[in-house]
């Protein structure tokens, strides 16, 4: 855990009303497709501690529950990586990019508290998710030594990957029917975020590659992306087998299964799969695809224009 996750966790951001952080004026990065208006908000939400998730909290289903279980052990080392790799950045920016920073990193400090507590939830139930914190610090180690904007391209790649699974949580009430409602709400809130801020990274390797021709800019960015998100993925599909292994699904028809849930029905990764490709686009940019309409929707007061429940 870094530095700056160990000291800021449990009084990240102001508890309250959202601490929405206003627009600046004035183009971030050239490239950027970023609104200009856009805001970040710190939505500082603190589920209820004394709920006792189930064991299969997703429709009573091991397999899926497996999968996310995967997936939030991966989060809190991952976005502690996210912070440390923009702070490197922090002193050579555009004033609203400096600005943007410190709202997206109360964002990524609520996250991991939210999924330091979930995860906990997840090994009161006996499951090892340990090991899987442990992959992670394993694989973050690699990036030791690397130049800052090498990392960046790293964070650039699962941000993108977050946004996209986030897209999909918003959009589709068919991956979180049936879930435990804290559960599903921790999802949901976190999916918010990952879109609100899905430029961000993106917006600050636009300006410190700035001196680089496009071919090495895209290059690099493709490449690692293709990289790491392969790795990310497949490290995810490791563990959620681990984890169904502890319930005593193993061999072939663990696989399946968990192949059946992420590629047939309700089959996310098929479904993500394109928008996940626009990343090795040339001119790609996150907020080419705008989703201001769906952040607005996950933050409306009106009972009919909320996110469906399941």
């Amino acid at each position: 855990m870094s530095e700056l996750q160990s000291h800021d966790l449990e009084r990240a951001a102001t508890a309250g009303k959202p601490a929405q952080l206003a627009p600046e004026t004035g183009i971030t990065a050239r490239g950027s497709a970023t609104p200009e208006e856009l805001a970040l908000i710190v939505r500082d939400q603190r589920f209820d501690r004394t709920h006792r998730t189930p064991r299969w909290w997703l429709a009573n289903n091991p397999v899926a529950t497996a999968w996310y279980n995967s997936v939030s052990a991966s989060l809190p080392r991952g976005e502690a990586f996210f912070i440390d790799s923009l702070k490197l950045f922090r002193d050579d920016l555009p004033p609203r990019l400096a600005r943007e920073i410190k709202a997206f990193t109360r964002q990524e400090i609520n996250h991991t508290r939210e999924h330091v507590a979930f995860n906990r939830l997840v090994a009161d139930h006996g499951y090892d998710v340990e090991s899987i914190d442990r992959g992670i610090h394993e694989m973050l180690a690699l990036t030791e030594g690397r130049a800052k904007e090498f990392n960046l391209a790293i964070s650039i790649a699962l941000e993108h990957f977050a946004a996209t699974i986030g897209r999909q949580l918003l959009t589709d009430p068919r991956y979180l029917a049936g879930a435990d409602p804290i559960a599903a709400e921790v999802w949901r809130w976190h999916a918010t975020e990952e879109l609100e801020h899905k430029g961000l990274v993106y917006d600050i390797w636009l300006h410190a590659t700035r001196d680089w021709s496009g071919w090495k800019r895209y290059k690099t960015r493709s490449l690692i992306a293709l990289l790491i998100t392969r790795k990310y993925f497949g490290n995810r599909v490791r563990d959620a087998l681990g984890l169904m292994r502890q319930d005593g699904i193993t061999g072939w028809r663990a696989k399946w299964r968990l192949y059946s849930f992420l590629w047939l029905t309700p089959g996310m990764m098929r479904r993500m799969a394109l928008e996940w490709a626009t990343i090795l686009v040339p001119g790609f940019h996150p907020w080419k695809h705008d989703d201001r309409p769906l952040i607005r929707k996950y933050d409306s007061p009106y009972a009919d224009a909320v996110m469906p429940s399941e």
